[in-house]
């Protein structure tokens, strides 16, 4: 999660939009909000910067975005070249001390275990105070190796400055030789991709799923680009039934869709509000819900809660509404889920 404007405002992403960091074009199409409806953005040194722009070149461009463009209720991070690279450090220190109080957290990419986690929020703390930020910048971690999979626990509680972890299919893929990455990746990936997410959930983080790589070019036939969104949309829907809380997407074709995607709807947040209203209406319990037959009990009632969490961040919901249900719930319980998940702030 998140958390941004001195506190009083936390974001758990359902888009995460990528794109290469050397290119002002892109920063500007990135900061629109009618372009690219995204609920977080990542300026990217690493996978999508072409070595000849790597160093001061997309370093200078980057800060002036930072400094010059406005990305509204956007979550903006950036992602250096990860720390065994010759570049890392440089990207790092340009950004934290050329853009004070101007990002909210950076990605970091190969992350192999909690030390590296350390290593970056030391580098930060140092930084940080030399340009005198007021705010505390937040990491993602990106698990994309074997071995940040078998340590995503320890990566997730390796600092206070965490805030979600992040899948990345591309490199674990290649990392393990296998070739095919889009078709059924959510049956051919399940064990990596639920690491993630108990390690992410067990931490009170987020957990954000991969890149769907398929893109539609204006000139495709439109079966091509209906089979396209429906591949976006199987492997967004069943990331979410695994527990994402959202996914990376890299172009704005794949923001609409992706959000809808981990977003309650109309529906959902109708059910979700009345089984909670009849719950608590008849006292609590196990009971049968008039209207389907489906037994109802405390543990329906955290779902719900869940559920409506993510309907508060796109302001389909009162935030009153959700916590006076929520005090409902920790008084039979003694906690609140919520807040035991880190969903509100």
């Amino acid at each position: 999660m998140f958390v941004l404007d001195e506190g009083t405002r936390f974001v758990i992403p359902r888009t995460e939009m990528t794109y290469p960091g050397h290119s002002m074009k892109l920063h500007r199409n990135a900061a629109d909000p009618v372009k690219s409806p995204v609920d977080h953005v990542m300026m990217d040194f690493e996978d999508a910067c072409p070595y000849e722009f790597k160093g001061p070149q997309s370093r200078q461009c980057v800060v002036e975005a930072l400094n010059t463009l406005d990305f509204g209720k956007k979550v903006i991070t950036v992602r250096p070249n990860n720390i065994r690279s010759e570049f890392f450090l440089g990207d790092l220190e340009a950004i934290v001390k050329g853009a004070p109080d101007k990002f909210h957290g950076i990605i970091l990419p190969k992350t192999h275990g909690p030390d590296d986690v350390k290593y970056v929020s030391s580098l930060l703390d140092t930084f940080e105070k030399e340009a005198g930020w007021k705010s505390r910048v937040q990491i993602e971690s990106l698990i994309e190796i074997p071995q940040a999979i078998l340590n995503a626990y320890a990566i997730a509680t390796a600092s206070d400055r965490m805030a979600g972890l992040i899948f990345g299919i591309a490199d674990f893929a290649a990392t393990l030789g296998i070739r095919e990455v889009v078709k059924d990746q959510n049956i051919n990936f399940l064990y990596s991709k639920q690491a993630v997410v108990v390690a992410a959930k067990a931490a009170g983080l987020h957990a954000v799923d991969n890149v769907y790589l398929p893109l539609w070019r204006k000139n495709d036939p439109e079966e091509k680009i209906k089979e396209i969104e429906a591949g976006l949309r199987e492997k967004n829907v069943g990331a979410a039934n695994l527990g994402m809380d959202g996914t990376w997407v890299i172009h704005p074709q794949q923001a609409a869709i992706a959000n809808a995607c981990y977003t309650p709807n109309d529906a959902q947040v109708s059910y979700a509000s009345r089984v909670l209203d009849l719950y608590h209406e008849k006292g609590g319990g196990s009971m049968p819900d008039p209207e389907t037959g489906e037994m109802i009990d405390e543990a329906t009632i955290k779902i719900a809660l869940m559920d409506l969490a993510k309907a508060v961040q796109a302001e389909a919901v009162e935030p009153a509404y959700l916590a006076e249900q929520a005090a409902k719930s920790k008084a039979i319980t003694g906690y609140d889920i919520l807040e035991q998940m880190r969903r509100v702030g």
